[in-house]
């Protein structure tokens, strides 16, 4: 009989289809020792006690008390790692007021390394707390700094992508925080790769470099070139902001008298690598676009709210097949949590429904599936589901209200989608690895 990392026991809830999450009670996980699930037993398979009861002699069973759950672990598919420390400021301020007056002078701080490590070590733990098993991060534009969160990302366990952010366009860029030109933005670039290669090499972590032009406003034409290239060079990765703001949208039109989408496509940064964030004004053919090149979208509901000018078309973009994932977007989105934002992206497609779109209403279940599925796939990952092959990233999750509300499984789930807090995620692993306890959970001891 294989001996296991770990064997979980208890009630999995995992998504089956974009409509459609799984509640499947009584169940062994088996994860083996590289971190993968190997096997899911049904309670009427004939070996289920015999691998219950080696896990419990070799004291690798974990026991997922009644009322709460296993659930995979959540993709974050945009998040601004120097902004966290002003997570819910200033965001009542037009989007140039907050950025020129507050998260330019903040970001611009982060070559101080000791004041990297403080923020980042915060944020890390603070993600891994909610849920966050995978994360896909904006640095700074300091080299230093990105590998500090490269580090700590690596020693708390977290699997991470990791972008130097590229910014070298005077006439959008303050002087005291950007790229002195378009070399320098490529040779840092191109340094933090393959200081990341090493990194990775050097600690088994799950670390990636990210190529991060930091949107089309904000670079020059040679730095859009030359990162597409480094992209292709180096098979990497992409991220950026695309169509967030009305703004942003005209800025393109004016500069290159196309849309930022095409002209991300034109540099070459549209790739089935990519994920672009927001993509509140994305017309049908820019999702055409998005589909033909394989491309995410990064939804991010909360900092659209405030930033975005409209609402993502989650349920358009679903039907031309292009691949939606969620963000929170720390800090223009003030939360860390993908379950605050699978709430706020299920009330925001309301509102696109109130606007005349009948079809625009995701449920509990399309979010779900956003924040496990949809992220693992745009970042290549096999995660985001529970079933053999996939990587074990884990949440066990707590219902508060289960002694006092409905049993039905479709209640419970969405229950779990409307209530869950930090303090009711119980344990978080990454490929097998307990990163995260806050206790409550028998070992079959």
């Amino acid at each position: 009989m294989i001996t296991y990392q770990l064997v979980f026991e208890g009630t999995v809830i995992s998504s089956a289809t974009f409509d459609k999450a799984d509640f499947t009670p009584d169940v062994l996980i088996c994860v083996d020792q590289s971190g993968t699930i190997d096997r899911v037993i049904s309670v009427a398979d004939k070996d289920y006690q015999s691998v219950k009861q080696a896990a419990i002699n070799n004291s690798t069973y974990i026991h997922i008390s009644e009322g709460s759950y296993l659930l995979p672990g959540f993709t974050d598919l945009h998040i601004h790692a120097p902004q966290w420390s002003q997570a819910g400021l200033a965001l009542d301020k037009p989007l140039n007021e907050w950025l020129n007056t507050y998260t330019f002078p903040l970001e611009a701080k982060f070559r101080d390394l000791a004041f990297a490590q403080r923020v980042y070590q915060s944020l890390v733990a603070e993600l891994l707390a909610n849920g966050t098993t995978t994360g896909l991060y904006f640095g700074s534009i300091h080299t230093e700094a990105n590998l500090v969160l490269a580090k700590i990302c690596a020693s708390l366990g977290q699997r991470a992508f990791i972008g130097k952010v590229a910014m070298d366009n005077p006439d959008q860029t303050p002087e005291y925080y950007r790229d002195n030109d378009s070399k320098e933005a490529l040779e840092e670039t191109e340094k933090f790769v393959q200081k990341m290669i090493q990194l990775k090499q050097s600690s088994q972590a799950e670390i990636t470099a990210v190529i991060t032009p930091r949107f089309v406003p904000s670079c020059s034409d040679e730095t859009l070139s030359g990162l597409g290239k480094l992209a292709q060079k180096y098979d990497l990765p992409i991220q950026s902001h695309c169509s967030e703001s009305i703004w942003e949208d005209q800025y393109a039109k004016d500069r290159f008298n196309m849309h930022d989408a095409e002209v991300l496509d034109k540099f070459g940064l549209l790739t089935d690598k990519s994920i672009m964030a927001h993509g509140t004004q994305l017309s049908d053919s820019d999702l055409k676009l998005f589909h033909n090149k394989k491309t995410t979208i990064a939804h991010c509901p909360i900092s659209n709210i405030y930033f975005g000018n409209s609402v993502t078309r989650v349920k358009k973009a679903h039907q031309q097949q292009v691949n939606v994932g969620l963000g929170t977007d720390i800090s223009g989105g003030f939360s860390p949590s993908i379950y605050r934002n699978m709430q706020q992206a299920i009330m925001s497609s309301q509102i696109l429904t109130d606007s005349g779109d009948r079809n625009a209403r995701i449920t509990a279940a399309n979010a779900f599936y956003l924040a496990t599925v949809g992220g693992a796939k745009a970042l290549h990952v096999k995660t985001g589901l529970i079933k053999p092959g996939y990587q074990a990233d884990f949440q066990i999750v707590k219902d508060q209200y289960f002694d006092i509300s409905s049993n039905d499984p479709q209640e419970i789930f969405e229950r779990l989608v409307y209530h869950t807090n930090k303090e009711n995620i119980k344990q978080v692993y990454v490929s097998g690895k307990l990163v995260h306890s806050i206790g409550e959970n028998d070992n079959g001891k």
